[in-house]
């Protein structure tokens, strides 16, 4: 006669039970330790997602500045429109040059050829300066024409909407400093390698922004009506 045999090993519970295949955990062995929250893409998204975010609010802002321009415009008796400095054409220049430096940084550091990204990025931020104290220039060329913050409607607007461009473009500055100061150190492991070009996305992203902002707001200021 057979005998019967029965295990006294007690059902397993869901504590003693892994994932089992087909459910595999975070980094594919049923482990949270080292899961997909320290995935090199999920950083990257994180990175974009929070630079335009945070470009919403800036864009709200000139947005709301932009409306208060055109209606004061179509009914101030006081505005007197202004001469453009010529430095202007310049410092448009300038950004736009810019524009493009950051965009060649960003893809030397794709290609990981750092000691040219850490160039292009200083020449990025050179170019950034210069277009400050071009900025710089056009108001003290207004104030040599007698045209002051309270001169009248339109040169209110001028100061106000250059000086507010010229805040949030040494912003990109201060994090194309930050990026530069970086590329002087050689990563040491893939994650950092991911976690910079993400951070170089991000920055190009806000600098690009900047770029088109200027090209909007130079359009706004000299060719509306």
């Amino acid at each position: 006669m057979a005998t019967m045999v029965t295990s006294t090993r007690p059902p397993a519970t869901k504590k003693d039970a892994g994932p089992g295949p087909g459910l595999p955990g975070p980094n594919g062995n049923g482990s949270r330790r080292h899961g997909s929250f320290r995935d090199p893409e999920s950083h990257g998204n994180r990175y974009r997602i929070g630079m335009w975010v945070g470009l919403a609010s800036v864009m709200m802002m000139f947005t709301s500045l932009s409306s208060a321009y055109i209606v004061r415009s179509s009914s101030s008796s006081d505005w007197v429109s202004l001469p453009m400095p010529r430095v202007l054409i310049v410092s448009t220049i300038l950004i736009l040059a810019s524009s493009i430096t950051i965009e060649i940084a960003r893809r030397k550091l794709k290609a990981s050829l750092t000691k040219s990204y850490a160039q292009w990025l200083l020449i990025t931020v050179l170019l950034g300066v210069a277009f400050l104290v071009s900025q710089l220039l056009a108001w003290q060329q207004l104030k040599a024409w007698g045209l002051y913050l309270a001169s009248n409607s339109h040169s209110s607007f001028f100061y106000l909407l250059t000086g507010a461009h010229a805040v949030h473009l040494a912003g990109g500055l201060f994090g194309l400093s930050f990026l530069w100061l970086r590329s002087r150190r050689i990563p040491d492991e893939a994650a950092a390698v991911h976690r910079r070009q993400a951070s170089a996305d991000a920055v190009s992203i806000y600098w690009h922004f900047m770029d088109a902002l200027w090209i909007y707001l130079f359009l706004l200021l000299f060719l509306w009506r």
